[in-house]
């Protein structure tokens, strides 16, 4: 079997409120459609991953999931039965045996849910996770109760949903040129062209993003996961770096407009540097020099993210999470306070915890001291690290 997957993230999602669709908005300190992709570029059994997003969300989606490796995205159409067409029809060069399609809305999709799917289809041309209707359901059209239904055989649907490849593809086009144009989800596409297609155990867990509501809860659900890691560690980081010339300083990954920039071997990030050492300190192990010495020319001006990125990965190796970040920059100039929100929202993004989990603040000092002089800045750092008992 050689299997792709094809992810639709082409809504408005306007339902959930907020400046950006649901799908660029954050849960866990990433956007949506991040989870969503990068579950499928972790399974060993997935080649190919194809993004179907919406007109004029290029950029979104570039600054959303630039460190994943998926297919270039493809603008999607007016209905998202068109977005899987179109979807599907940008993975047909790289002759696929099979295809999952999920929605973007998804984004806690589990491995084990991937693989059951392509179990599935082994068996069958088609294999759908479902979840059984517990609930008894009533049909009230008006709003006032009709009848009872028959919760006998009813299953609430899920995706992704697996397909034989060739033969979802020639079911899309069948039902565009019968005009079949608002079908739901891709097992009406196949069950209109008479596919059969299998029901196989869903996740509770996978559930979908649709208002403003559910996103709230699923970051409380996130930060909730914290509660089960019960080795609490602290560290502490500082970083002190001169002015030198330049006419910009980086801090928390933000390029700041200055009359100086600072010295370093790398961007000289000064809050990243610490908060690298703390994270680094809580766990354990060395400083950022044990890492990414200065004396190794690779790092020469290199982005100060690679280090932080390292140190959280480290922290996920022993099946830790960061909890929480307290920063404290000292500079007397720039001004720092109008890039504190961009400087949380890349922290939040680095470390993967929400921005109410990250304090950044900025201080003088009066005149006094290196900082005060205007030589440098020094930054500060602690952390809180969560870790399995």
């Amino acid at each position: 079997m050689k299997i792709g997957a094809v992810v639709v993230a082409a809504g408005t999602g306007s339902r959930a409120g907020g400046e950006r669709p649901k799908q660029y908005q954050t849960v866990g300190g990433r956007p949506v459609v991040w989870w969503a992709l990068k579950s499928f570029c972790d399974h060993p059994l997935i080649s190919h991953i194809q993004p179907v997003i919406g007109p004029g969300q290029t950029e979104l989606f570039s600054n959303a999931t630039a460190d994943l490796t998926v297919e270039p995205p493809v603008i999607g159409g007016a209905t998202r039965q068109e977005s899987c067409r179109l979807g599907l029809a940008a993975l047909t060069k790289h002759n696929l045996t099979h295809v999952l399609i999920h929605d973007a809305a998804r984004p806690f999709i589990s491995a084990r849910l991937i693989s059951r799917v392509v179990a599935g289809l082994e068996k069958h041309q088609g294999a759908v996770p479902g979840i059984a209707v517990a609930d008894t359901v009533k049909k009230a059209p008006d709003g006032t109760i009709e009848r009872t239904v028959d919760r006998t055989g009813l299953w609430v649907v899920q995706t992704p949903q697996g397909f034989a490849f060739d033969a979802i593809c020639a079911a899309h086009e069948k039902a565009r040129q019968s005009g079949q144009s608002s079908l739901t989800d891709d097992a009406a596409v196949a069950e209109l062209a008479g596919i059969e297609v299998a029901i196989i155990p869903g996740s509770s867990d996978n559930r979908k993003m649709t208002t403003s509501e559910d996103l709230a809860e699923a970051n409380r659900a996130f930060n909730t996961t914290l509660g089960n890691l019960p080795d609490i560690r602290t560290g502490m980081g500082i970083d002190i770096h001169p002015f030198a010339q330049g006419d910009h300083v980086m801090l928390c990954g933000i390029k700041i407009a200055h009359t100086h920039g600072l010295a370093g071997h790398s961007d000289a990030d000064a809050a990243l540097h610490a908060l690298t050492d703390a994270i680094l300190g809580a766990i354990g192990e060395g400083d950022i020099g044990t890492f990414f010495p200065p004396s190794d020319p690779q790092w020469k001006d290199a982005p100060s993210a690679i280090f932080l990125k390292k140190a959280v990965e480290l922290v996920a190796e022993r099946g830790g999470k960061v909890g929480n970040a307290d920063i404290a920059i000292l500079a007397e100039a720039p001004l720092i306070s109008p890039h504190l929100a961009a400087m949380k929202a890349n922290l939040s993004s680095l470390l993967g915890i929400s921005e109410d989990r990250i304090a950044i603040k900025a201080t003088t000092a009066e005149r006094l001291g290196f900082v005060g002089r205007g030589e440098g800045i020094t930054a500060f750092a602690t952390v809180l690290v969560r870790l399995p008992g």
